[in-house]
């Protein structure tokens, strides 16, 4: 099963409508929000700093899929509720 990796920046609101959202998609088995993201941290000052310079908190989110087709679905709703709510959602393939 496909497994998508978000890393979203933004506010609990935005976090909560996405997961909620997420939820409602058919085809999508788990929709899970990280709970300690700071075991995720990355070394180097691109990642860590770029939180604090926007003032936004980062949500890590995993989303598992049926199929690749229905990844691909996950992956197009992402990126337009993210666009909706004012968020950047960043896809990757590891947190």
């Amino acid at each position: 099963m496909p497994m998508i990796r978000v890393r979203l920046f933004g506010n609990r609101t935005h976090a909560d409508a996405l997961i909620a959202t997420l939820h409602s998609i058919d085809g999508v088995d788990r929709v899970e929000e990280l709970d300690d993201p700071t075991q995720f941290t990355r070394d180097d000052s691109s990642s860590s700093e770029s939180v604090e310079d926007n003032r936004s908190e980062m949500f890590f989110i995993e989303v598992e899929a049926d199929s690749s087709k229905r990844a691909d679905v996950v992956r197009n709703v992402i990126e337009l509720e993210a666009r909706r709510l004012d968020a950047v959602a960043e896809m990757v393939e590891e947190f």
